[in-house]
């Protein structure tokens, strides 16, 4: 009975230890003040529905809070102690992720990773929200020493979008835009027939769509954007799998 539990024991260990993923912090990141490498721009790469899956987020945890972590200011400037990565909620059934410690936790200033891992069958578009535990050192009184301060915070706007590996297959290379920057003229390359795309639009940073334009099966697309201001843009194209977003530059 001991030999059968010691058996399963082992199998079980085994079968975790298969599944689980490990990552590295990418050194080319270490100069970076802060961040989450990709960006939502560029995303997580897509995945094929059950075939195994594995990608790594790098981050890099600011050392002080910034007005852009505290657009109010009232804890600018204070010490950021800990960070933990409390979780990547809107995985599909199947996946996982595993950070290069053990409890996702990383003093201010550190570089971290988390794998992201899993075989899923159910093919669609995943959005993902990163949840974190920030511990700040806050002077609440003068005088006094600094108190550790912890809230959450979670940053949206990641997906993982699964498809058959027809579609996957299908795209070649990533959507991109032609030229960009660009003076106004801009052709959008990647469309590919098994994307079976609807429509494109054109939006500003704020959100407000400017410009909207409908394929009908067509896998070229290009707009006219001469006389608008200069500035960052995004073309999202809508296809099957759910919309991808393309950043470029009106000069």
């Amino acid at each position: 009975m001991k030999t059968t539990l010691l058996f399963l024991s082992f199998v079980a260990f085994t079968v975790f230890n298969a599944s689980s993923q490990s990552c590295t912090p990418g050194v080319n990141f270490q100069d970076s003040a802060f961040g989450v490498w990709p960006d939502t721009t560029q995303n997580l790469p897509w995945a094929t529905a059950n075939v195994a899956y594995s990608t790594d987020i790098n981050f890099k945890v600011p050392s002080t809070v910034t007005i852009d972590l505290d657009p109010s200011g009232q804890f600018v400037g204070s010490t950021i102690q800990s960070f933990e990565v409390t979780g990547l909620v809107g995985l599909p059934a199947g996946y996982n992720y595993a950070c290069n410690n053990s409890n996702c936790t990383y003093n201010g200033g550190a570089n971290g990773c988390a794998n992201v891992y899993g075989i899923s069958g159910v093919t669609g578009t995943y959005p993902i929200t990163i949840e974190v535990d920030a511990t700040v050192l806050v002077v609440l009184f003068p005088g006094l020493p600094p108190t550790p301060v912890t809230q959450g915070a979670s940053f949206g706007g990641y997906k993982i979008i699964i498809g058959t590996a027809g579609l996957i297959e299908g795209i070649i290379a990533p959507l991109t835009i032609h030229p960009n920057p660009s003076n106004g003229i801009i052709n959008i390359k990647g469309i590919t027939e098994s994307m079976n795309a609807s429509a494109v639009s054109i939006s500003n940073i704020e959100g407000k769509v400017i410009s909207q334009k409908q394929l009908n099966g067509t896998t070229t697309c290009s707009f006219d954007l001469t006389g608008i201001n200069a500035g960052i843009y995004f073309a999202s194209v809508s296809y099957e799998g759910g919309i991808e977003n393309i950043k470029f530059i009106i000069d």
